[in-house]
């Protein structure tokens, strides 16, 4: 439970540092889009400032609720926004705040030690970028409101009556002349503010979603903070440990909390937070943990004679495999390296981290003899396996077998020796791939055929992917080599294409594929080169007239245009299974022909999302692959089986 303070917190604590002009002429500069995740940001701006008031110790709860009429509510009981005169804008503080880009109680003085919304731009930019904004606040025994519309105040801060509370509520519309769409996803909402909710323990958040007339009610209340997160985290993943690592504690006024657990699995799992923003590239902090995991594990494992005299350490991959782990930390002014806050650069974090966690480790171990046993045989297996591997690994990516080896000759290769026009289309079976292949522009058009369902690399070590054939095929056809000797310069295509039935297999081979592209050739997935082909499901013909539909609506459409009354008569409709029942002037027409096809570019908007999905959909664990299953299942249109 957050502790109760007293603060001086009044409009002296106030800091002006420039205006609110630029907002609603470049919004994507503070909010990062004006699509769906820039409207969703409108929500985590506010939220932010309730968090903090949290983090200081102030607020005990913070409220979403979603309204019918488009409007978005965020209350906290916190101390509330000063709403006196505020001596260097000469209005009031509240208004200070809202009106003024970088003007908050954050830039100095000791009403904030530690913040997420370290810039002050939050809920000025929400107010810039809404039709409408109310905020209400309770404080001094009164109850104090302003209205805005578009940013611009429509009065003064009034007080319309009394109070013994004290907490700030914001209500925005956000404007439909700035944002492509005002749906808000229910889920990502939920997800966002879990996060938030395990990361400041004690302080119960609360979603109601009014939208459809009825109140639907979703509460999230962690007493135990990135404990608990943790536990959510590994629940399906088989933990070693009989009871999670966790420390917090203070350290040079840096406050460090982090908490582990050891899994049956290859994979690992590192989230870290500073002052509750996820830094995706981790940082300093993430650093310090790993130098003290690294080094406590060794010195545990020789002071034990797991690891003889002569014996080289373990590395930080071998302590890592199967871990899943947090680190958080709450400090004042973080430096971030970029505008995006995703890697922590303050010098100080490390030490803090790693001191922490070395001393709270050292313990553990000495605590749990168990426990400790079962780490080390797990990391101990692990170095085991990575010295066999990387033999293997080496053996197979030596001059000769990887970048020695010649194209394999499935592959019809393009004439073109331009990386920038030349086209790669990994196709589904022999009968597809010999179709694609007479129908194709040979300049610039290459053509590989796969043999059934290449492996599934999520369960797969890296000797075992080199060693299958399919998959060795691709790594070469592709130029760039792949582990340690990928080199994205040697790309040999810079379209990358997919191109597999619409159906059941052709779903599966192509997730494999991404898979296989996501895992091991992740740049070629960033830099925009993977794509995906989409054929049509259906020909419609009448005389010599044939026209093609991608969906069941298109067909029905085509049907009714071409028919009378959209009578079938006089049209012969095929249904295609797949590429292969295409001839090659088909398929040219259709899916390979730049003019006419259509292609979908394999984009990752959350990573940490995608890092999750493909452990539930591709890893070993059956359970939550069947629970997505089975969550999701209302949501599959035309499931071709």
């Amino acid at each position: 439970m957050a502790e109760e303070k007293k603060s001086s917190y009044t409009a002296k604590d106030i800091f002006v540092l420039e205006g609110l002009e630029p907002v609603r002429k470049r919004p994507g500069m503070y909010i990062g889009s004006t699509g769906a995740e820039g409207l969703h940001h409108l929500i985590w701006e506010v939220v932010d400032n309730s968090i903090d008031e949290a983090m200081a110790g102030y607020a005990h709860s913070v409220r979403v609720e979603l309204l019918a009429d488009g409007k978005v509510s965020v209350a906290d009981d916190g101390r509330g926004i000063p709403v006196e005169t505020h001596a260097q804008s000469g209005v009031s503080a509240l208004e200070t705040v809202l009106t003024k880009l970088h003007a908050g109680g954050k830039f100095g003085g000791d009403s904030y030690k530690v913040s997420g919304g370290l810039h002050g731009v939050g809920v000025s930019v929400v107010n810039a970028l809404s039709t409408h904004l109310r905020v209400e606040v309770e404080r001094d025994g009164g109850l104090f409101a302003q209205e805005y519309k578009r940013g611009i105040p429509q009065g003064a801060v009034k007080k319309i009556g009394k109070s013994s509370r004290t907490g700030t509520k914001v209500i925005f519309q956000a404007d439909s002349e700035i944002f492509s769409t005002l749906e808000y996803n229910l889920k990502k909402i939920l997800d966002h503010l879990r996060q938030q909710s395990y990361l400041t323990k004690g302080v119960r958040v609360e979603i109601i979603d009014k939208r459809d007339g009825n109140e639907h009610y979703h509460g999230f209340y962690f007493e135990n903070g990135i404990k608990s997160f943790i536990r959510h985290l590994a629940r399906e993943d088989n933990p070693l440990l009989s009871e999670p690592f966790y420390v917090e504690k203070e350290y040079e006024g840096i406050n460090v909390e982090c908490a582990l657990v050891y899994a049956n699995e290859l994979d690992m799992k590192e989230l870290s937070f500073a002052n509750n923003i996820y830094t995706l590239d981790g940082g300093t902090h993430l650093t310090g943990f790993r130098s003290a995991l690294t080094r406590v594990i060794n010195d545990y494992a020789r002071s034990s004679s797991y690891i003889k005299e002569k014996e080289e350490n373990l590395s930080g991959d071998d302590v890592r495999e199967g871990m899943v782990a947090i680190v958080s930390i709450k400090l004042r002014e973080p430096q971030f390296e970029g505008q995006t806050k995703a890697k922590l650069g303050s010098t100080e974090a490390r030490p803090a981290v790693e001191n922490v966690v070395t001393e709270a480790l050292k313990d553990y171990f000495d605590k749990n003899v168990a426990d400790g046993k079962r780490i080390v045989e797990k990391c101990l297996l692990a170095a085991k396996a990575r010295k066999a591997a990387k033999a293997a690994r080496e053996t197979i990516l030596r001059k000769g077998m990887l970048e020695g080896l010649s194209l394999p000759g499935k592959l019809s290769d393009c004439s073109s020796r331009k990386p920038e026009e030349s086209e790669l289309f990994i196709v589904e079976g022999d009968s597809a791939g010999g179709s694609a292949k007479q129908g194709r522009d040979r300049r610039y058009q290459a053509i590989l055929p796969l043999k059934g369902k290449i492996l599934n690399v999520e369960k797969a070590r890296m000797d075992k992917m080199l060693i299958n054939n399919e998959i060795k095929a691709l790594v070469v056809a592709i130029g760039t080599a792949i582990a340690d000797s990928f080199d994205l310069s040697r790309l040999r295509y810079h379209k990358i294409i997919i191109m597999t039935d619409a159906d059941v297999d052709g779903s599966h081979i192509r997730t494999l594929l991404l898979t296989l592209f996501y895992r091991h050739f992740k740049p070629l997935v960033e830099a925009g080169h993977i794509f995906i082909a989409k054929p049509p499901l259906y020909s419609v013909k009448k005389g010599k007239e044939i026209v093609y539909a991608f969906d069941d609506a298109a067909k029905d459409e085509l049907i009714k245009k071409m028919g009378k009354g959209g009578e079938e008569k006089g049209l012969s409709v095929q249904r295609y299974k797949g590429l292969g029942e295409m001839d090659a002037s088909q398929l040219w027409e259709t899916t390979l022909n730049p003019e006419f096809r259509t292609l979908k570019k394999v984009e990752v908007e959350d990573a940490e999302s995608a890092n999750s999905l493909f452990d539930i959909l591709m890893g070993s664990n059956v359970e939550p692959r069947k629970h997505f299953i089975q969550t999701h299942s209302l949501d599959v249109q035309n499931l071709d089986i």
